[in-house]
């Protein structure tokens, strides 16, 4: 199986970086989702949750902190 170019793994617990045409909920989230890879040169996408968000969001790779230390290299 090939190695997987996301940095984050399901289940990992994150902080999302607000921008002016972002506003997010403040706190941590949860990666709750992969999303394919479109091309080499895309920044991967992941599905995010909140506890404090009836809803997920689809946010880039480069918009996500890890929380705890930096996330596992398998």
């Amino acid at each position: 199986m090939a190695d997987s170019p996301h940095r984050f793994k399901i289940g990992q617990t994150v902080e999302l970086v607000a921008t002016s045409l972002r506003p997010t909920e403040s706190g941590h989230y949860e990666i709750v989702g992969l999303r394919p890879i479109e091309d080499s040169n895309s920044n991967p996408l992941y599905r995010v949750k909140s506890e404090g968000e009836p809803h997920e969001r689809v946010v880039a790779e480069s918009d996500l902190i890890p929380v705890g230390g930096s996330p596992s290299e398998d």
